[in-house]
């Protein structure tokens, strides 16, 4: 959602490095680059001429003078007050004292509400809570069968005792405010720690909506009431956040849509705009794409400096502890990387959402942007496909994966064999990383690293030419056996070093017990040595 702005704010602070000093006129002309940079992505203008006042005051004041980098310093500045504007530290849910926590959705039809609302009750219940959904929109078409599909998926209970209407052309006949309160007494039956009410909405803020919505609340005397606004409606969405806080007042932000392509304004005002901070956001369709929001890891994401720690709690709450123990120790005893291996680490990410989208959190994604546009997470489908071709000793063995072998992986699979040769030609070289990074090598050709490029160029260069003919014969012939030849010649090479044979000027070597024919001469050659 942020690509626009990021790619502005980036390009704006390019020119900033480098220089040793920076005079008012430079400060100006950033300033001038950020407040059009954040105009164009609909950030309200109070908002803005707030944020670009405080960036103005500490960058011409002593904090950026006496900095030892001035530009990185301006950047830092940006940063901070990004997080200002955005909630400056993360909000959590008020828990009651006494159980049930009564959390209320508002917000306008089509927002997301009941999506949201699936998706919040399998967060609570992750966290180790006992979330209870409670179906108070008896306006919209199927909502109360939307809640139920949702609540199912989440594997939390909903309580639902009227049906809602099925059609438009249908008239609206339950109370809402009696199907909340009854939740309620249902919920302490139960023994449910928490209740989430979903509320209907309107395509637009009238009497009747703040009415009715007042009511529930009222009725409910809810600890938290969340204002769940679509991310994608620019402007309006601080218009509407100010009509339902003066008309049923919320105590927190939902942001929902954020996977969105719009330009984002509304996350960047609705915080200075009403007062109230944003709490989640949702982030795709599917029940896990939502998160808490953290106000200092967007404005990280936002000045393209990433979400490392995002990506590693993902990590820990999907990733398998004991599978990542194993491979650990497997790394540490420098075993063998086989493919049953990558199979299962790819799987593993898989559970994690989007490849992109974990990839656009990383650091300097922006400069990317461009590979990673054309990046398509069915790639990592195929891959898979071609792994879950090959039998077991496949997988454990790839060396033993010859031309025959490849032909039928690429049919099970239905990709080329081109596609085959590539994965595992990659596989090899990753293998081999693996193996000399575990020995405590480096990473191959990384300058300034242990066993890397810098200052072993010759050294490479001369591997390299070693390895030509071997790389012919593997091509034509069976490249398990050309592995197996390749392996026992190390060995005889290895043998007769340990023999002290055609050490420098014969030193160390017996000349009583010499025998020209260890070392492998030409057929005729010996008997110049006599």
């Amino acid at each position: 959602m942020f690509n626009t702005l990021t790619e502005r704010l980036s390009s704006t602070f390019k020119n900033l490095r480098g220089k040793g000093r920076l005079t008012e006129a430079d400060i100006d002309a950033t300033a001038r680059e950020i407040r059009r940079a954040l105009l164009d992505a609909d950030v309200a203008v109070p908002a803005v001429r707030q944020f670009i006042k405080q960036v103005k005051e500490r960058a011409l004041g002593q904090e950026v003078s006496e900095a030892l980098n001035p530009g990185q310093q301006v950047v830092k500045i940006v940063q901070s007050e990004l997080e200002e504007i955005l909630g400056g530290e993360t909000r959590k849910i008020n828990l009651a004292k006494n159980p049930p926590t009564v959390i209320m959705l508002v917000g306008l039809q089509g927002a997301g509400k009941t999506t949201l609302a699936g998706k919040l009750s399998q967060h609570l219940k992750q966290e180790g809570h006992a979330p209870m959904l409670i179906a108070a929109d008896l306006q919209r078409p199927n909502a109360v069968k939307q809640l139920q599909v949702n609540g199912e998926r989440a594997g939390v209970h909903v309580y639902a005792p009227h049906p809602g209407v099925s059609s438009e052309h249908e008239d609206p006949t339950g109370d809402p405010v009696e199907v909340a309160t009854s939740g309620m007494e249902e919920a302490k039956k139960r023994q449910h720690d928490i209740v989430i009410i979903d509320t209907a909405g309107r395509l637009g803020v009238d009497q009747e909506l703040m009415q009715q919505a007042s009511d529930i609340r009222a009725a409910t005397n809810p600890d938290e009431v969340l204002f769940v606004i679509d991310a994608m409606i620019g402007q309006d969405a601080v218009a509407t956040a100010q009509a339902f806080n003066e008309g049923v007042g919320f105590t927190g932000v939902v942001l929902s849509k954020m996977d969105g392509d719009a330009r984002g304004g509304a996350a960047l005002s609705v915080k200075y705009i009403t007062g109230k901070p944003i709490m989640f956001a949702s982030t795709g369709e599917s029940l896990k794409d939502f998160e808490v929001f953290h106000p200092d890891r967007m404005a990280s994401r936002i000045l393209d400096m990433g979400d490392v720690m995002s990506l590693i709690e993902q990590a820990e709450r999907t990733m398998d502890k004991s599978e990542a123990e194993r491979m650990a120790k497997k790394f540490a005893d420098q075993e063998d990387f086989t493919l049953e291996d990558f199979l299962g680490q790819m799987q593993q990410l898989k559970q994690m959402g989007s490849m992109k989208k974990m990839l656009m959190m990383m650091p300097g994604a922006q400069d990317m942007k461009k590979q990673l546009d054309q990046f398509d997470d069915s790639q990592v489908n195929r891959i898979e496909a071609i792994i879950q071709s090959m039998t077991p000793y496949e997988r454990n063995v790839p060396k033993s994966i010859n031309g025959s072998r490849r032909a039928r992986i690429a049919a099970g699979s239905g990709v080329h064999v081109s596609e085959v040769n590539t994965l595992l030609e990659r596989f090899r070289e990753a293998q081999k990383m693996m193996k000399k990074m575990a020995a405590g090598g480096g990473m191959p050709g990384m300058p300034g690293m242990p066993g890397g490029g810098a200052g072993g160029g010759k050294r490479n260069q001369r591997k390299g030419k070693g390895k030509g003919k071997n790389r012919k014969q593997q091509r034509f012939g069976n490249p398990a056996r050309a592995e197996e030849e390749a392996r026992k010649e190390k060995e005889r090479q290895a043998q007769k070093a340990s023999q002290n044979l055609g050490s420098a000027f014969g030193a160390g070597a017996d000349p009583k017990n010499f025998d020209p024919s260890q070392l492998n001469l030409p057929k005729g050659f010996d008997k110049y040595l006599k």
